[in-house]
């Protein structure tokens, strides 16, 4: 997709400081010791009780292609600082210019459901490069995930009707769009109106017309048979530009036109109004004429909840188009995905724990090099452990909830589990067999089927259990303590056990 759009390089996709810390890390020697980030987000969004990864495709192609041709390097070289002189040291740039990925990258497939505090991506690589990649990683993973998490959502509430992604027109750029239409097939839309994402990304595409053709004629059944006569085996009328029920009587008669040319309306789509009473009052017109398998199509800044609503009124609709609500992920426009340093290699070869201090707890970050194990109790998923490859639990799996040490969960009695961060790169090379978009679209579906209702309400969803195993917890508290001036022998009672 990103070939597809942009020029090959796509080095410079990043903040200016990424680039002054990698000179940084060049001119003080350690730009090679080895380090381990990690890409996590810290609560699920639209107020629900979970998240579906997406993005990682994407994240391949970006690192794949990842160097600094000659014009990048041209570019970087003209930057001046506050004294006129060049930003950049011209050894840093000389090797900048020689550099490919060194990086071992392990990440959760795309369309697994996921939940705050897990690593979604985990780079260890030398400083500079680990660090160089944090922008572009966080820009294709946060968006992709919030919008398949949308669409997961959206499609939740049709309940197993489909739904189409209408969104080009009001997304942020073609490339917001065009990755917005991909993120949302992910997270279960059946189909999109956005051209591009269908020639590149296979996408099914589907459409009907605008009011804008019904208004160009000078009446709607004309305008609704000229339509027919062009295009016969994609007849979706869209019956709400003058009167609604008017316009239903008028898609009959061209349905009825059609049959006798050998085609069969698909159906009619409800733009504006009470969509609920109009789509029962449609759907009786279409019946009693012999059109009992045509669709009623509903849009109209439709998202999960007018959806909910409308399924509870007993809307005689079979299909839904979602856009602006959906490609804008409207409610809330950011994943809070951050991307942290957690650990750094000592010159004896071993692991050294990093991490970031804050005044929220939600904000102090893991330390480790880390693992995200799921548990299940037969075939539901019954708690997530967030563990250190490096110090596993050597007997129970106790898992603690990272904003609140009193919430505690002893998983050991499941003896089934899997481990969701998988091998992508090793040192600089695809080692992952990137599925096909709809094989992730599958697993999205297969994944929500793991998870008990109430974690997938819109209002005031379960919590599922998710946390640091006790041991990382305990070692968490105790970089903690070591860093505000106390000593482990300060830590409570309770994070001293065994």
């Amino acid at each position: 997709m990103l070939s597809e759009l942009y020029r090959p390089s796509l080095a410079l996709v990043t903040d200016l400081y990424q680039l002054t810390m990698a000179c940084a890390y060049f001119r003080a020697g350690v730009h090679q010791r080895q380090a381990a980030f990690h890409l996590t987000f810290r609560r699920n969004p639209f107020g629900g009780g979970f998240t579906v990864a997406a993005g990682l495709a994407t994240a391949v192609e970006y690192l794949q292609n990842l160097r600094f041709e000659p014009a990048d390097v041209e570019y970087l070289a003209s930057l001046r600082g506050n004294d006129g002189r060049p930003l950049l040291d011209s050894a840093f740039l000389d090797f900048l210019a020689g550099t490919t990925l060194l990086c071992d990258v392990d990440a959760v497939p795309e369309g697994t459901v996921v939940f705050p505090h897990e690593p979604l991506l985990r780079v260890i690589g030398p400083i500079w490069q680990a660090q160089l990649v944090e922008t572009a990683l966080l820009n294709i993973i946060n968006f992709q995930t919030l919008v398949a998490t949308k669409a997961a959502r959206v499609t939740l509430a049709a309940q197993g009707q489909p739904v189409i992604e209408f969104g080009l027109r009001r997304a942020q750029g073609i490339d917001g769009g065009l990755s917005a239409s991909r993120a949302a097939y992910i997270g279960g839309c059946a189909a999109t109106s956005n051209m591009l994402a269908g020639r590149l990304l296979g996408i099914p595409v589907r459409g009907t017309l605008a009011h804008s053709l019904v208004m160009c004629f000078d009446s709607e059944l004309e305008a609704f048979r000229a339509y027919a006569a062009a295009i016969p085996n994609n007849c979706v009328f869209l019956v709400d530009t003058y009167d609604t029920l008017q316009g239903v009587r008028n898609a009959i008669e061209v349905g009825r036109w059609l049959r006798q040319q050998g085609h069969e309306m698909i159906g009619i789509r409800l733009d504006s109004g009470d969509l609920a009473w109009l789509s029962k009052k449609a759907r009786e017109l279409l019946d009693q004429a012999g059109f009992s398998h045509a669709v009623i199509l509903a849009s109209n800044d439709l998202d999960e909840h007018l959806i909910a609503s409308l399924k509870q009124q007993g809307a005689a609709i079979s299909a839904w188009g979602v856009g602006t609500r959906l490609a804008t992920a409207f409610d809330q426009p950011a994943l809070e995905g951050v991307y942290k340093l957690s650990a750094v290699r000592g010159e004896d070869g071993r692991w050294i724990d990093r991490l970031k201090l804050s005044e929220e707890a939600a904000k102090t970050t893991n330390p480790g090099v880390l693992q995200v194990r799921r548990f299940f109790d037969g075939d539901q998923a019954a708690g997530d452990a967030i563990y250190d490859v490096e110090h596993p639990p050597s007997e129970r799996w106790v898992i603690v909830d990272p904003t609140d040490a009193t919430r505690r969960k002893d998983l050991s009695a499941f003896a089934h589990s899997e481990e969701l961060l998988v091998p992508v790169f090793r040192a600089g090379r695809c080692v992952y067999d990137v599925p096909s978009l709809e094989g992730s679209r599958r697993r999205t579906l297969q994944q929500l089927e793991l998870f008990h209702e109430g974690i997938k309400r819109f209002v005031n969803p379960h919590r599922y259990p998710a946390g640091l195993d006790l041991g990382l917890h305990q070692r968490k508290m105790s970089l903690i303590l070591k860093a505000k001036g106390f000593n482990s022998a300060d830590s409570p009672p309770a994070d001293r056990q065994s």
